[in-house]
């Protein structure tokens, strides 16, 4: 008998735990089985709750992307705001544009010749820098217009400084230096002002307040010559020998606007960005798809040549790590040209559609008609001011006080109308500019009009017209002559001309986002804002005609100096007001004829 069983002998067959060996079939003390249920529900709870976990985690970091996403939106639109309250320095130049012919004895005529400049170089090069704007984001022109703005303000300081011109029988630097100074000047300017508005237009331009979103900004541009005009006359201004304060430094001035705006514009190449610009082309490509407008176009046929849109060649699983990596890379890499290349495709689209489209023609040949003149009148501002009480007789006003005028009820004309049309205007769907001739859309436009039944809707073309007409009153009101020796009145003018400028700029690109869309919107604004630079060009011509003309006769023209003849007089400027009250009539009936006419927009079943 073996130790161990004598000793179990001896305990009365007592068990010991260490010689316990339960059947296979039996269940565990200590543990469940592998295969058991409850060791089953356990993993399946496991599973669920990490899948729950999983869930979770995702919801959580797409509303983080979300909320950076709005930040970056709501970031972009304050700093577009500062950019277009800074920007818009040129609508000052009444400011020192008298000075120019007090101290550096130039004529009204090349007084104008540098505004006109300065208008050309602002909006002759609009459509490239939209173009930059839609191709290569608001950050590339928001740079350049800081490098444009210092160097033509820093230039134009140094020629004022250094005197009158050859020309003028002076010692100083060549007039032809003060004109390219102020091309800088107006191509920054355009540059600053787009990428902001462009930046805002494509960040909300898609919603319900389209309006507000671009009437902010705009407003914000109006108001920018206000303050600048008011830190160049009451705190960089000249002391007369008196002690009394007199006139703005220039040359001070010219510095100030220069450094602030290199600043501005360099800050703006990092704070202005576009969100969520890949889903907005995706979704108008989707559109025009749908809309019929886009019928097995090349592009799409050499897209599915180039790889199949997902697909992508089986591997071995001998294959190493570095060929698969390899193929990832190639493969993104293709997605990412095929993106790009769909982008400038329907960007290009969208601008020949926009060219050939005549009711742009008609609505650029009105804006042509009304801007030019409200152009002529700000920049003329401090001449006009000249006109209306005898030399020897002492001012009532300013034009530093005029352009403050025009700048506020512009501003305040901005906002009302922006906010208002976002209210009444009909609702406006949301690819509505992409509806094929035989779309579904299209089709039922009639059986389901875009009016809601008891809503009030008043479109945007009713508050486009009404603001024309006020500002054509501001131009009948000075032509008339009830203004001559009254300079008190000429407050009236002021604010009924700025209140129908503003309203007119900033309805416009409204309507151009309505109707065109916004993926193009830099490259389709920019193409209708050149028009201005032609009015401005020509009615600045105009009046500086007007002007000299009666200067030189020996009625109205006034000689305080050997280089220096000066007009007084309604002959001095009521011939060129009743030509911009006419052309801007002829304006409102351009424009109805876009939204009511045959092929109009009305026709079209686009709400505007």
């Amino acid at each position: 008998m073996s130790p161990h069983a004598s000793n179990r002998n001896s305990s009365h067959n007592a068990i010991d735990k260490l010689d316990y060996h339960p059947p296979r079939s039996s269940r565990p003390l200590l543990r469940p089985d592998g295969e058991s249920e409850s060791s089953r529900h356990s993993r399946d709870t496991s599973h669920a709750g990490s899948f729950f976990e999983q869930v979770a985690e995702g919801i959580m970091a797409r509303d983080r992307e979300r909320l950076q996403r709005e930040l970056v939106r709501w970031l972009s639109f304050a700093w577009a705001i500062v950019n277009c309250l800074c920007a818009g320095s040129i609508t000052a130049y009444s400011l020192y544009g008298h000075i120019f012919q007090s101290k550096l004895h130039y004529t009204q005529l090349e007084v104008n010749i540098v505004s006109i400049t300065a208008e050309l170089g602002m909006y002759l090069p609009v459509p490239a820098f939209g173009y930059l704007c839609d191709r290569l984001g608001p950050g590339v022109p928001s740079f350049l217009s800081g490098i444009l703005f210092g160097l033509g303000y820093l230039l134009a300081a140094f020629a004022y400084r250094s005197g009158p011109p050859p020309s003028a029988d002076g010692s100083g630097w060549p007039f032809g230096i003060m004109v390219v100074a102020f091309i800088g000047v107006g191509m920054g300017t355009s540059c600053m002002y787009l990428s902001a508005v462009t930046t805002c237009a494509k960040n909300f331009g898609r919603g319900n307040a389209k309006g507000i979103a671009l009437a902010v900004p705009i407003a914000a541009f109006g108001l920018s010559g206000m303050w600048q005009s008011q830190v160049g006359s009451h705190l960089l201004y000249v002391r007369n020998p008196d002690g009394t304060r007199g006139d703005v430094d220039v040359f001070r001035y010219f510095l100030f606007l220069g450094i602030m705006l290199l600043c501005v514009g360099v800050i703006g190449a990092v704070a202005l960005r576009i969100v969520d610009e890949e889903e907005m082309i995706d979704e108008a490509v989707e559109e025009l798809e749908r809309s019929g407008l886009l019928a097995q176009d090349e592009f799409f046929t050499r897209a599915a040549d180039i790889h199949g849109y997902g697909t992508m060649e089986t591997r071995d699983l001998s294959d190493s790590t570095f060929d698969f990596l390899q193929t990832e890379a190639e493969r993104l890499k293709l997605h990412a040209e095929e993106e790009k290349r769909k982008k400038n495709w329907l960007l290009n689209e969208e601008t020949r559609r926009y060219i050939t489209d005549p009711t742009m023609w008609w609505l650029a040949a009105g804006f042509f008609l009304v801007t030019g003149p409200g152009e002529a009148f700000i920049n003329n501002l401090g001449t006009i001011i000249g006109t209306l009480s005898p030399p020897n007789a002492s001012s009532t006003t300013s034009a530093a006080t005029h352009v403050s005028i025009v700048a506020i009820t512009s501003t305040i004309a901005r906002l009302v109308t922006g906010t208002l049309s976002d209210i009444l205007a009909p609702p406006a769907p949301l690819h509505q500019h992409r509806r094929g001739v035989d779309s579904i859309e299209n089709s039922t436009a009639s059986l389901h009009p875009l009016d809601r039944p008891g809503r009030l809707s008043v479109s945007r073309i009713v508050f486009l017209l009404t603001f024309a007409f006020i500002l054509s009153l501001g131009q009948l009101l000075l032509a008339s002559g009830v203004v001559q020796n009254h300079p008190s009145r000429f407050a009236a003018v002021s604010a009924l001309i700025g209140a129908g400028y503003g309203a007119v700029f900033s309805l416009t690109p409204i309507v151009v986002s309505v109707v065109w869309g916004v993926e193009n919107f830099g490259t389709n604004w920019g193409i209708l804002a050149m028009t201005p630079a032609a009015g401005a060009t020509v009615w600045g011509a105009i009046y500086a005609t007007v002007y000299q003309r009666a200067a030189d006769s020996s009625e109205y023209g006034i000689q305080k100096s050997d280089n220096d003849v000066l007009c007084y007089g309604r002959k001095c400027y009521a011939p060129t007001f009743w030509a911009m009250a006419i052309c801007v009539w002829i304006a409102c009936v351009l424009w109805a004829w876009a939204w009511r006419g045959p092929g109009g927009w009305k026709r079209r079943g686009i709400a505007v």
